[in-house]
């Protein structure tokens, strides 16, 4: 039994949600958001609340908690936002934007352009890049992306890290 999938998700006012064949839309003051949901789970809404009930194979309890998550996550998405801060460590290492790209130098010989998804808003200040938007997952891919470009690395810690994370360092070799 999952316990997130038990509990009622609250729509708050000025949120609304559809549900038709198979896919879930919530419609916000932030943006719109669809997801492709299997018919194995029952979505009713009604009263201010989505209750979600599983049927009777066991991939249906398997994607009880998860799909109640993937609409608390949307229905966050469209009222809040979410936010992903990247920092870049290093000398000569800066981001800066063009059009609808995101142009990294990071060490290599060439730059590294990084096209942005639709829905996803980069802005760059020196060697800080924040990321906004209304979808998570979207959101996420895209930030894991541009750490992908150039991980954090243990000894003298250049590369491009998430805000707030903690990179475990080397020593290095000593000299004899």
């Amino acid at each position: 039994m999952s316990r997130l999938g038990k509990q009622p998700v609250t729509i708050p006012k000025g949120v609304t949600i559809t549900s038709d064949k198979g896919t879930v839309t919530v419609v916000g003051p932030k943006g719109t958001l669809a997801r492709e949901m299997k018919n194995d789970v029952t979505i009713t809404i009604a009263d201010e609340a989505v209750t979600l009930t599983p049927g009777k194979t066991v991939a249906a309890k398997a994607l009880w908690g998860t799909y109640a998550a993937h609409i608390r996550n949307m229905i966050k998405g469209v009222t809040e936002g979410f936010t992903k801060i990247l920092e870049i460590e290093g000398v000569g290492y800066r981001a800066e934007l063009k059009g609808t790209n995101l142009v990294l130098s990071v060490g290599f010989s060439h730059p590294v352009i990084l096209a942005i998804p639709a829905g996803v808003v980069a802005l760059v200040e020196k060697t800080v890049v924040t990321l906004t938007g209304a979808d998570k997952d979207v959101l996420g891919q895209f930030a894991a992306n541009v750490r992908k470009v150039k991980k954090p690395e243990p000894y003298k810690g250049k590369g491009i890290r998430y805000r707030g994370e903690y990179i475990i360092r080397k020593q290095g070799k000593k000299a004899a």
